[in-house]
């Protein structure tokens, strides 16, 4: 008779207590392995190659295309942060974070991943000091060129990684905002700056009888989500406007969307606002949704964007404070503050009557 024997179960270690001061430092400082190993487990395509079934090394190494002995090491460091984990037989299972990893996951963060580990990074990341210093980008100064322009113009790979980081985190946030925003007595929504225009795909679909609007520059609008473009299920409700939101919104609508677009330079965010204004009928609304860097359970990840946003381009990710302040002064009416989901807040305004 044959025996099939069971599947060992991970090794769950008992609760350790927290690190000494001395250890948590040495742990943070070599904070560049962790996201190294991240970003290489996620360009091996290890997540993606192990199943349901615990697997050893040596059969995700096949898998990959990889040496057996040094995998285990990126595996075994990996795990100690909870991606990935080791049974007691030495194999090796998925754990929730390592599930993120996967392509084929609907939460997947491997672009994300990917993206906030890309090689410019390692470059700009030691000079962080410099940009504290002088408080503006250190970018120009390293590849002779702005960060979009560097990007599109000699670091096509890295320009796709973005994109696709980009897209997959917009899908995601998507459904939350189409969940989140009561769009009664709204019949023209407009997505500024809206990227490929998941936000407003979502919200065209749950409001069948709304109409909407995308605008952002030429070459991302062309890109737009098929749903929204010719041919779409959503085009004949949509209209795709190329534009710089800095520049002019030539749009009118009863609520105008603006997501994750105001941590640029502070004039930047300040033209934004001020042609939203411009273009508002009185009475309109303006949904801001933004991540906070004083929104506690999510301060490592914000914080640590709002360095890199710093590094790159100059920006800065804000605090309830400072957005408010911002949205006052372009003449804002400030209603509802509310969470989108564990990262994002939406800030419900209206336009003077």
């Amino acid at each position: 008779m044959t025996t099939v024997s069971p599947t060992p179960a991970p090794v769950t270690p008992a609760a350790a207590p927290a690190p000494a001061p001395g250890m948590r430092l040495r742990e943070l400082v070599f904070g560049a392995a962790c996201a190294a190993a991240v970003r290489a487990a996620a360009r091996l395509g290890v997540a993606d190659a192990l199943g349901e079934a615990p697997a050893t090394a040596e059969e995700l190494a096949a898998a990959v295309h990889a040496e057996p002995l040094p995998l285990r090491r990126l595996l075994r460091a990996l795990s100690c942060y909870g991606v990935f984990q080791e049974t007691p037989d030495g194999r090796f299972v998925h754990t929730e974070m390592s599930r993120l990893l996967r392509e084929d996951d609907p939460h997947s963060l491997r672009y994300i991943s990917l993206w906030c580990t890309e090689p410019w990074t390692w470059q700009a990341w030691p000079l962080l000091d410099d940009a504290v210093r002088s408080g503006g980008n250190v970018f120009e100064g390293v590849f002779g060129k702005g960060f979009f322009d560097y990007l599109h113009q000699d670091a096509h790979e890295s320009a796709h990684v973005f994109n696709r980081a980009m897209t997959t985190s917009s899908m995601q946030s998507a459904l939350d905002v189409a969940e989140l925003l009561d769009l009664t007595g709204v019949s023209e929504v407009a997505d500024i700056g809206g990227g490929q225009g998941h936000v407003l795909a979502g919200l065209l679909e749950k409001h069948p009888e709304v109409r909407g609007t995308l605008l952002d520059l030429p070459g991302v609008a062309a890109k737009a989500d098929p749903r929204l473009r010719e041919g779409g299920a959503l085009a004949a409700r949509t209209r795709i406007v190329p534009g710089d939101c800095r520049e002019a919104i030539p749009v009118e609508a009863d609520l105008y969307i603006i997501k994750n677009i105001l941590e640029w330079d502070d004039e930047s965010t300040r033209r934004t606002l001020h042609n939203v204004m411009a273009a508002a009928r009185p009475g309109a609304r303006v949904v801001v949704i933004e991540n906070l860097v004083d929104d506690t359970p999510s301060m490592r990840f914000t914080t640590a964007m709002d360095l890199m946003l710093l590094l790159n381009v100059g920006g800065a990710k804000h605090t309830r404070e400072s957005l408010v302040t911002r949205l006052t002064d372009a003449g804002l009416i400030i209603g509802d503050i509310r969470p989108v989901n564990p990262y994002l807040h939406a800030f419900e305004c209206s336009v003077p009557g």
